[in-house]
């Protein structure tokens, strides 16, 4: 696996019951997957011969984030190491123009866009689509709210061009909640998907998720699993794929964001589903058939931990686990800074209210924003 992060870390947990040797190229030994994994590689991903190297021996490749460069994993199919999912795949999910062109090329629903060229454009494209404000992202490189600007003036829209990488301008969607359908698919075709989930987000991060999303017409639903399960077949995706969507206004769903590997919208999976979205993106990736995504309880909810006030979280255990036996908590093994992803709590029960109040009252408690 590419990439030593909280992702990897949780995959390859998943493999021990199977019997999975895994190799990990990390950026440093101290990287939350580094910490647990028994044969890592420190080294550059970016560097064509430390994949290489690294590569060697490996049945198959896969990754935690997107941003290993399009052209090695090409080089490296090119020397007959399996890479799941492929560069013609992934690159969907590293190039948001790139995405858009296609998925709007498949008559799948977005917002409405384009590339913009300058603050000039900017103005323009917003005059195209009834105005101002307008949402601007780098095709390349954004996450957690990283690299997107909402903007109401081509004063605000400098800041989006000063890094040098094309531009996309989208409108701003009116939209009731952000949704995410997960599904899981094999190199020969078998696929599975997970519920639609809601996922709230506070300042550009992920706080929530609740699975199922809570009043989602039995249609929409449907058809947000449906879209994502054609958009893998079609881009030929293997392995976990993440299309995040809004549910707008007017009662439309349409496409935000594709994430090509395990996702913070399904890690309510790890205690909330028969199988995992871990499991199954090694099974997908193994070339082994997929397992069970139906949920285990009626609702399930996941909280994030972001550092906060406690650098050392083990004392707040004691109280979170002696309120609630039935919290699950997941910590990376990662040093705790303000804001910084370090864990997430799971809940699950037939009442929502308080799956949901267990959940939050634990991530916040971690953090240290109670202290009761």
């Amino acid at each position: 696996m590419v990439g030593g992060g909280q992702l990897a870390r949780m995959t390859h947990e998943a493999g021990i019951p199977l019997g999975i040797s895994f190799r990990l190229l990390s950026d440093t030994p101290q990287d939350a997957a580094a910490r647990v994994v028994n044969d890592v590689v420190v080294g550059d991903y970016r560097d064509l011969a430390t994949l290489r190297a690294f590569a060697k021996g490996c049945d198959v490749i896969t990754f935690d984030h997107e941003h290993v460069p399009t052209e090695h994993l090409r080089a490296l199919e090119a020397d007959g190491i399996p890479v799941r999912p492929g560069p013609g795949a992934l690159v969907h999910a590293q190039d948001k123009g790139v995405m858009r062109a296609r998925l709007t090329s498949l008559g799948v629903a977005c917002p409405r866009h384009r590339i913009v060229t300058d603050p000039a454009d900017v103005v323009r494209f917003a005059d195209e689509i009834g105005g101002f404000p307008v949402v601007l992202k780098t095709v390349r490189g954004g996450y957690d709210g990283k690299g997107v600007w909402l903007v109401r003036s081509e004063e605000d829209a400098g800041d989006a061009f000063r890094a040098g990488v094309p531009v996309l301008g989208e409108e701003r969607v009116a939209f009731r909640r952000e949704l995410a359908a997960n599904v899981v698919r094999s190199p020969h075709g078998q696929a599975v998907a997970y519920p639609v989930v809601e996922s709230r987000q506070v300042d550009g991060v992920c706080d929530t998720v609740i699975a199922p999303a809570p009043g989602l017409a039995p249609e929409l639903s449907a058809q947000a699993q449906e879209t994502a399960l054609r958009i893998a077949g079609e881009l030929g995706v293997v392995g976990h794929l993440a299309v995040e969507l809004f549910e707008t206004e007017d009662g439309r769903v349409l496409v935000n964001e594709l994430a090509m590997r395990p996702h913070n919208s399904g890690h309510w999976t790890q205690d909330g589903a028969v199988t995992s979205q871990f499991a199954n993106h090694l099974r997908a990736v193994l070339d082994l058939p997929l397992g069970d995504p139906r949920p285990r309880a009626p609702w399930t909810v996941m909280a994030n931990v972001l550092g906060g006030a406690y650098p050392e979280m083990y004392p707040a255990y004691l109280h979170c686990m002696a309120r609630d036996p039935g919290l699950k908590i997941h910590m990376y093994g990662k040093d705790v800074r303000p804001g910084r992803k370090v864990g997430h709590v799971t809940t699950f029960g037939d009442d929502l209210d308080e799956v949901t109040d267990r959940a939050r009252h634990a991530a916040d408690y971690l953090r240290g924003l109670i202290d009761e």
